[in-house]
């Protein structure tokens, strides 16, 4: 085997990295010819194809989740995830101090560009085959969590938080220019959380989360980074964050994640695609579709910024809390005008 000393992006791995990976692949019944760090994981070239080696500071039992719900999938007909490698002695995974390690299949393909929205649409597609396949799968035999119930409450909190935010910047003797728009703005986005906690209050979400359909497997990290593109073929990978949870919010996740980019913009008849496009392979019904409002409109990225400057205390400089915040209250009123659609469009079914 090679030192795996190779260049990544100009950033070569450290002498102790590579000895890690090197002692770590002993483990393994393969001939590593060389390997790289790509991301977060390395990518490990063998003669009979590449393999993915992935670094866990904690959760030993996600490989063993994953492996177990990719042979799951893979039985109900759905081959589009990665297969998980043994060691030589039989474990899915190695310890190594302090750390997991375990081994997957590389898949060679490239990701996925969302500012095609036919790409968006095929990758909703291959997310509702996901769900479909885990119908008849029994969730609770995965070591994961169960966040079914848990949405009311957490809205409740970050509805907290957002005006604890605002009580932290009155406090301040001297406060900053990023305190002061922060708070300008607080109401806004409050009175869109209040709005998001009202919709599940009226929804039938608590009649759904206690049917069979709320016992469901969810990925909760469906993005570009882990949908990979082999030839005309897609592909779900990183199966660490599976969780129970509805299965509307992977994809209700999917779409706020699009509708913050510059080809989407909040743009209703876009989102509605998607929609569109997941329900020829599972259907959705309005019920579905107006809690699936709740998660979209939730203003998740304005308390997230919250956090990291009153609660987390980043240590970022203001031109940067400035430049992210900018980012969100650029399309304040695109997001009012996308909740307004939407609900117009939920009216008329």
């Amino acid at each position: 085997m090679k030192d795996g000393r190779l260049l990544n992006n100009n950033t070569e791995l450290s002498e102790k990295e590579a000895k890690t990976i090197n002692k770590i692949l002993k483990d393994y019944d393969i001939t590593a010819l060389s390997f790289e760090k790509v991301r977060s994981v390395y990518k490990i070239k063998t003669a009979s194809g590449n393999l993915c080696l992935k670094r866990l500071k904690h959760g030993k039992n996600k490989a063993e989740n994953g492996n177990e719900l990719v042979n799951l999938l893979n039985n109900n007909g759905f081959k589009q995830v990665p297969k998980y490698y043994k060691t030589k002695g039989n474990n899915l995974f190695i310890k190594y101090k302090g750390l997991y390690f375990y081994l997957t299949e590389w898949i060679d393909g490239k990701e996925c560009n969302f500012d095609e929205i036919k790409e968006a649409e095929a990758c909703a597609k291959l997310l509702a085959k996901f769900h479909k396949a885990t119908n008849d799968v029994d969730a609770n035999k995965f070591n994961i969590r169960n966040n079914i119930k848990s949405w009311t409450e957490v809205y409740k909190k970050k509805v907290y938080d957002l005006k604890n935010y605002e009580k932290i910047i009155a406090n301040k003797k001297i406060p900053t220019s990023f305190d002061i728009y922060f708070k300008d703005n607080i109401n806004f986005f409050l009175n869109r959380a209040i709005l998001s906690l009202k919709i599940l209050n009226t929804s039938e979400y608590y009649k759904i989360t206690s049917s069979s359909k709320g016992n469901t497997l969810c990925h909760d990290s469906f993005y570009y980074q882990n949908v990979i593109k082999k030839d005309d073929e897609y592909y779900i990978i990183d199966l660490d964050s599976i969780i129970i949870d509805l299965q509307i919010k992977d994809l209700g996740k999917f779409i706020r994640r699009l509708m913050t980019k510059k080809s989407y913009k909040w743009n209703f008849s876009k989102a509605l695609k998607i929609i569109e496009a997941y329900s020829t392979i599972k259907k959705l019904d309005k019920a579905q579709l107006e809690v699936m409002l709740a998660i979209i409109i939730f203003p998740h990225t304005f308390w997230k910024l919250g956090r990291k400057r009153y609660v987390k205390c980043k240590h970022w400089s203001e031109e940067k809390f400035n430049h992210k915040f900018k980012k969100i209250i650029v399309n304040m009123e695109l997001e009012e005008k996308f909740a307004e659609d939407y609900i117009a469009y939920l009216d008329k079914i």
